[in-house]
């Protein structure tokens, strides 16, 4: 008789660990554009080695989240408006069709996971928000029966959460969001096809609109802070 084992849970990697809370605090806007982040502070605030934040640093890098600082350490990438209005327009196609087939089942989505997109959206943790929005989008590509429109979204949502953190650190915009979501799920439910699919190109569309409009504010806002000359030896601390 074979001897039995116990299975055991395995614990992610370090290195992915790292990653994720790096991407959060971007996508929260914790980490702020243009942030420079060095090894030694990342690894004392994570309580980890410094071989684990370097990797996840290059792979930030690769993936475009930080660029390369002058002396030591990285910086916090800017979110370019141009670029991401292209990946928007990607994510528009694949949301209107997700929903068209969706709706084609006549998908009812789980009232659990509009409730806790409400909630979230009534809160202050912006990160809550980011992952009951993604929640609901990625139900309608699940929901589709075709794996290829999650598939294919997936290595753009994590440029869309950093895009949907600007934006719904503006108040006015959470409310809202659901509001829209709720009208989606009603059309996929009832089976209406091209009234679900049209309002998924809009929802996207606003979104899209709603951060070149976020990134105009913050930029106007940059524009206007004053500049704080450098204290000399004679000031006061």
């Amino acid at each position: 008789m074979p001897a039995q084992l116990v299975s055991i849970e395995v614990a992610p990697d370090l290195v992915d660990q790292v990653y994720r809370a790096l991407l959060g605090a971007i996508s929260s806007g914790t980490l702020a554009p243009g942030e420079r982040l060095t090894q030694e502070d990342i690894a004392q605030r994570l309580s980890v080695s410094r071989q684990p934040v370097l990797q996840a640093l290059r792979l930030l890098k690769k993936d475009g989240f930080v660029l390369d600082a002058p002396g030591r350490g990285v910086l916090v990438a800017p979110l370019e408006a141009e670029a991401m209005r292209k990946v928007y327009q990607v994510r528009g196609a694949l949301d209107a069709l997700a929903a068209r087939l969706a709706a084609q089942l006549c998908f009812r989505i789980d009232p659990k996971l509009m409730e806790r997109g409400r909630r979230a959206a009534r809160g202050r943790n912006v990160e809550a928000m980011l992952d009951a929005d993604v929640a609901f989008h990625q139900a309608i590509y699940a929901a589709s029966g075709n794996p290829l429109i999650g598939q294919s979204a997936d290595p753009h949502w994590r440029h869309l959460r950093r895009a949907m953190g600007a934006v719904l650190q503006a108040e006015p915009q959470r409310e809202s969001l659901w509001d829209e979501h709720e009208a989606i799920a009603a059309a996929i439910a009832a089976g209406d096809a091209e009234r679900a699919a049209r309002l998924s190109e809009e929802h996207v569309s606003q979104a899209s609109q709603a951060l070149g409009e976020r990134l105009a504010q913050l930029s106007r806002g940059a524009a206007r802070a004053p500049i704080t000359p450098p204290k000399t030896k004679g000031d006061k601390a």
